[in-house]
């Protein structure tokens, strides 16, 4: 397994949006190596940071153990590729077509609508009064032990 430790340097420059006259909103702070440039008329700033180490263990660690036991505790390999495959021609779809709907002229302000009457309606229904919140509260977790089958 192949466990790197990340040391980085970056450094950004920000506009004079932080600058009032020769005062900067922002304090010196010894941990973090600060500068100021003049470039023509325009000031920036410089923040130089450095990455620390992170435990390897992370939720994106355990994830690629995931897919590493998934992988290596399957028959059917070309079945898992052809559902990565379909997974991604799913999402490129997807977003073709939300980005198509979104360009026609009366469409996106229809369902902005609708979304915003469905988010009253649910408003009313469930969260205005406090039997209305408890019934919510029942249906969530019967929905949660239904999907986890106890």
């Amino acid at each position: 397994m192949l466990q790197v430790n990340m040391a980085s340097a970056s450094a950004i420059a920000l506009p004079s949006l932080f600058f009032n006259g020769n005062r900067t909103y922002l304090r010196k702070n010894p941990y973090v190596p600060v500068s100021t440039i003049t470039r023509g008329r325009k000031r920036c700033f410089t923040v130089v940071a450095k990455a620390v180490e992170d435990d390897f263990d992370s939720s994106s660690g355990s994830f690629v153990k995931y897919v590493r036991n998934a992988w290596n505790n399957s028959e059917d390999r070309l079945a898992l590729v052809g559902l990565g495959f379909a997974a991604i021609a799913t999402f490129w779809a997807s977003t073709s077509l939300i980005a198509a709907i979104d360009k026609l002229p009366f469409i996106p302000s229809a369902l902005e609508f609708i979304g915003i009457l469905f988010s009253w309606w649910f408003i009313y229904r469930y969260l205005l009064f406090k039997p209305d919140r408890e019934e919510l509260v029942r249906n969530v977790k019967n929905s949660i032990s239904d999907i986890l089958g106890q």
